[in-house]
């Protein structure tokens, strides 16, 4: 199966599982549990362009917890959590947060652009690519990983919207440990 047909499938999914969250009633929101240090494997690494075609790369926020966050402007779920996001990149960056969003859009900038201005989302945004998806296990949107300061998959809430307090729970532990 190509790279494509399996990122196709994969959103397709994605669509059938954000219309049936949208007609069930509130669904509890994804939890995660911190990774023990000793468990923890090298997150994928990726080189993904910004709005200003600047390749960005993991290994770019070396020595920061990282939120990663794949997205789209078509998911609900998605556009709950851009606020969220925002507040934790301007209450944690200066103790070394980096917020990060991966727009999974077909239409890339010219959806997203768009979007972006009349949310004034508040940390870096990436255009993303099936292969980068696809190395992260990205099934659903949204798909959040949180990334410790030696670039380890620390926790993922791969299963749809994100418990709030759990995550900025989680944050707050990663930054404590040095």
């Amino acid at each position: 199966m190509t790279t494509a047909i399996r990122f196709h499938l994969v959103r397709a999914s994605a669509l059938l599982a954000l219309a049936g969250l949208a007609t069930t009633a509130e669904q509890p929101a994804v939890r995660a549990l911190l990774q023990p240090v000793s468990d923890r494997k090298a997150a994928p690494e990726f080189a993904l362009k910004d709005s200003s075609g600047n390749v960005i790369r993991l290994t770019n926020y070396r020595n920061k917890v990282v939120l990663l966050n794949f997205w789209a402007t078509w998911c609900t779920g998605c556009k709950k959590e851009i606020p969220w996001f925002s507040e934790f990149q301007k209450t944690y960056g200066a103790r070394d947060l980096a917020v990060v969003g991966v727009s999974m859009d077909d239409e890339g900038w010219r959806v997203v652009s768009p979007f972006l201005t009349q949310t004034r989302v508040g940390y870096r945004m990436l255009l993303g690519d099936s292969p980068t998806a696809l190395e992260y296990g990205v099934e659903n949107l949204p798909a959040t990983f949180l990334i410790d300061r030696q670039g380890r998959m620390a926790a993922a809430y791969s299963d749809g919207l994100l418990d709030k307090n759990d995550v900025e729970a989680n944050i707050k532990a990663l930054l404590s440990r040095q």
